[in-house]
């Protein structure tokens, strides 16, 4: 979705400009590889997450399956190690489940410090680890 010149620039949870969390696969609720804030987004997909075979699991267990292609919905399935821009109200129940999967704060919405504490995504912060299979 090309921005307008006039609109401002979204920031992330660093207070810098948002960058984009994943094109291959292509996440976001427009598919355009950034986590918008948007009000037509009601599950408020902002927090750009590693996937973790355990946060992949957890999901699936909570009745939204990530894991499974589903083509029909332009949807790829994600493995561990794809990023993805998260429903900030599950990765909230991940966090309280102690299975939340790392997030890139670069690629973060600065919305979702309306609900979560800075501190709690710093504790989170993706660090570049490649082995996110176990976690």
């Amino acid at each position: 979705m090309a921005r307008e010149s006039d609109e401002p620039a979204e920031s992330n949870a660093l207070g810098t400009d948002l960058e984009p969390c994943s094109t291959d696969p292509t996440t976001g609720y427009l598919r355009d590889g950034c986590c918008h804030h948007l009000e037509s987004d009601r599950g408020r997909h902002e927090v750009c997450a590693v996937m973790t075979e355990a946060f992949l699991q957890f999901s699936k267990a909570q009745g939204n399956d990530l894991i499974t292609p589903r083509p029909q919905l332009d949807f790829p399935g994600l493995d561990p190690g794809d990023r993805w821009c998260l429903c900030l109200g599950r990765w909230v129940e991940a966090v309280e489940e102690g299975v939340a999967p790392p997030v890139v704060l670069e690629a973060t919405n600065e919305a979702v410090l309306e609900e979560v504490p800075f501190s709690t995504l710093v504790a989170h912060e993706y660090d570049g680890d490649a082995d996110v299979a176990v976690g």
